[in-house]
């Protein structure tokens, strides 16, 4: 589980939680008509923007992937390559057959060599599932960003709406009090959703979508090279130019060692 993602909105809700009771309580920072605006009018700009079924897919997906880590870095991707590598080698293509792993997708490669496909479908089909998931990480990640560009903009049409509404009902002072509420919270609710959830969010799962390309793209490579037959030391010394420098240098030590 990626933790700071869960602390981040934890503190960051809390925050807002203390300010809102040293000045009071909870109650005066409700408003059913702001909420209305700023979260409908968001959800119906963004369902303009993408098809329904982007909306169901993506927003799920986004949401479950934003709190979750790959099972296994780049780092642990290249030592569980070159180790099923050398399995490979030394039993091969059947002796994968018992090999387990934590990634799915690794697993799903690997069971490929087993099976004895050829390398172009073990390629192409583990190509076509990364492409597909990247796909849809990025639509969810893009629906996050919508809606965190529109909540502020709707805010402030709630605040216009308020204010309208404020000065339209002059004579009667008792209704001031209540429209110019609805005004600012609307810019509240607006600027909470954008700042604190939705843009972090959308930044997270940009990142997370980065890191799936470079670890399934590593798994493909791998892969292709242990069906190829390729030896353990080449498929890590191959591998390794998916790593930072810093852990290149590293993992040739530790080799060389």
């Amino acid at each position: 589980m990626d933790v700071t993602t869960g602390i981040g909105l934890i503190a960051g809700t809390g925050i807002l939680v203390i300010m809102m009771l040293w000045g009071g309580d909870l109650t005066m920072f409700v408003s059913s008509h702001a909420a209305v605006i700023v979260f409908g009018g968001s959800i119906a700009a963004t369902l303009i923007r993408f098809p329904l079924s982007s909306m169901l897919h993506g927003m799920p997906l986004g949401m479950r992937y934003v709190f979750t880590m790959s099972r296994l870095s780049a780092r642990d991707l290249v030592d569980e390559l070159a180790r099923v590598a050398e399995i490979a080698r030394k039993q091969g293509p059947l002796g994968l057959e018992k090999v387990e792993t934590a990634d799915p997708f690794l697993a799903k490669g690997i069971r490929f060599v087993a099976d004895g496909y050829d390398m172009d479908f073990i390629r192409d089909n583990l190509e076509r599932d990364r492409d597909n998931f990247l796909m849809h990480l990025d639509e969810g990640g893009k629906i996050y960003r919508a809606i965190g560009d529109c909540a502020p903009a709707f805010g402030m049409v709630g605040t216009l709406v308020g204010m309208v509404q404020m000065f339209a009902n002059m004579t009667d002072p008792s209704k001031l009090g209540p429209f110019m509420a609805t005004a600012l919270l609307a810019t509240l609710y607006g600027a909470a959703i954008a700042n604190l959830f939705c843009l972090p969010i959308a930044d997270k799962l940009h990142g997370k979508l980065l890191d799936e390309e470079t670890n399934r793209t590593l798994i493909i490579d791998g892969i292709t090279m242990i069906r190829d037959s390729k030896s353990p030391a080449l498929v890590r010394e191959m591998l390794l130019a998916y790593l930072p420098e810093k852990h290149r240098h590293e993992d040739a030590e530790a080799v060389a060692a």
